[in-house]
């Protein structure tokens, strides 16, 4: 198995247009704008929206944007969330993609009531929210409510990269800072955190080192850093509480 010392890693942040192919389009010109062997992770439904008007319209649209972002993604690894219908059911799914393939998928277990997602979408579940490999790097994915949950950080404890897909609300925004940093201190890994720039959302895309150094959002739609392995095996090394 292939294993990456280093790579590029993006964090996204545009804004949610109400026509899905402008976000489709707008998704595929940033990935052609990142490294070929970044990892890039991208706003939570950054598709579609919630878009509860149109959830069958926007249900329907992902296996076409799936098919299409395969063709893009190439060497690069792209994770974000959308809309999904598996019978009766909608589901907001993560999707792992390189090379045309769909690396890892977990349905959103943690639910956002204020926003009455309950009442769109079935929950995942809890177990599926796990780390998977990509090229020798342990990456686990908590979608943006289920970043308040302790019990959901352990379960992806020794990942080397988490990354937080979100939608998140703007009279949160300290809440957003302050939880993706302590993720990435708490668990001794890099955190990607990727929320859309709309006017009800943070808009405060970041990445957290291990040591809690970060990078957040200052306008632009894309940030770029590197995780380095020697990072976090550092972090780890050096303050050892029981983290392999």
């Amino acid at each position: 198995m292939t294993t990456s010392k280093t790579r590029s890693i993006v964090s996204l942040c545009f804004e949610t247009n109400a026509d899905f192919n402008t976000n489709l389009d707008r998704l595929i010109t940033l990935i052609g704008q990142s490294s070929e062997d970044a990892i890039i992770v991208a706003p939570e439904v950054a598709l579609s929206g919630f878009s509860y008007e149109h959830f069958d319209e926007a249900a329907a649209f992902t296996p076409h944007a799936l098919e299409k972002l395969a063709q893009h993604v190439q060497n690069r690894l792209l994770i974000f969330t959308a809309i999904a219908k598996e019978g009766e059911d909608f589901y907001n799914i993560a999707y792992a993609l390189h090379q045309g393939k769909i690396l890892h998928r977990q349905a959103k277990a943690k639910l956002f009531a204020l926003g009455s997602e309950h009442e769109y979408f079935t929950p995942g579940e809890e177990g599926t929210i796990a780390p998977f490999i990509f090229e020798g790097i342990k990456i686990g994915i908590l979608i943006c409510f289920e970043l308040r949950f302790k019990t959901l950080w352990q379960q992806l404890e020794g990942c080397d990269i988490i990354a937080v897909p979100a939608q998140w609300g703007k009279l949160r925004t300290d809440h957003y800072i302050t939880l993706t940093t302590a993720l990435a201190v708490m668990n001794q890994c890099y955190v990607i955190a990727s929320d859309a720039a709309n006017d009800d959302t943070t808009a405060m895309s970041g990445i957290i080192t291990p040591f809690g150094g970060e990078i957040r959002n200052s306008g632009a739609e894309a940030l770029t850093s590197h995780y380095e392995a020697r990072t976090v095996d550092s972090m780890r090394r050096y303050l050892n509480v029981g983290i392999k």
